[in-house]
């Protein structure tokens, strides 16, 4: 797996938006991924909580980071790309929030089955939102897509 540290310091050089945002992946395991972020001024929206965008940042990198670690892991050239997105909001973000992703061992088993059929492979990745008190705010669908090239 890569390592939390690493795919932050990616996040710095190429999803600078992402870094000053102030995402963070929290940790990282074969199962599940977890990033966090606070709400601050400046990723705030005129109603004095975090911008949508934010949140889908956070959720994005939740799902991505796993479906990056299991491509390096497989040591195989393998496309990846978010087809399509859903999301839902229940509460008002604020304070500090974390997104989950469980789906580790289905993008594994995605990424696999691309790599032996040669086949494009889709799969629905979830991220949840849940405030300091437990609460969710949001959750977020993804549609990653993954190739062997």
């Amino acid at each position: 797996m890569i390592s939390s540290y690493k795919i932050n310091v990616f996040t710095f050089f190429k999803l600078p938006s992402c870094w000053w945002a102030g995402v963070r992946v929290a940790a990282i395991s074969e199962t599940s991924c977890t990033t966090r972020v606070k709400h601050r001024w400046f990723n705030q929206n005129p109603f004095n909580s975090m911008y949508f965008a934010v949140q889908a940042m956070a959720a994005e990198l939740a799902t991505g980071a796993l479906v990056m670690s299991y491509i390096k892991e497989s040591n195989t050239s393998v496309s990846m790309l978010v087809a399509n997105n859903e999301a839902t909001f229940t509460k008002k973000a604020k304070g500090r929030l974390s997104f989950t992703c469980d789906d580790g061992l289905a993008i594994k088993q995605a990424i696999q089955n691309a790599i032996n059929t040669g086949n494009g492979q889709t799969l629905w990745m979830e991220a949840t939102g849940i405030n300091a008190d437990g609460v969710m705010v949001s959750k977020f669908r993804f549609e990653w897509t993954v190739k062997a090239k």
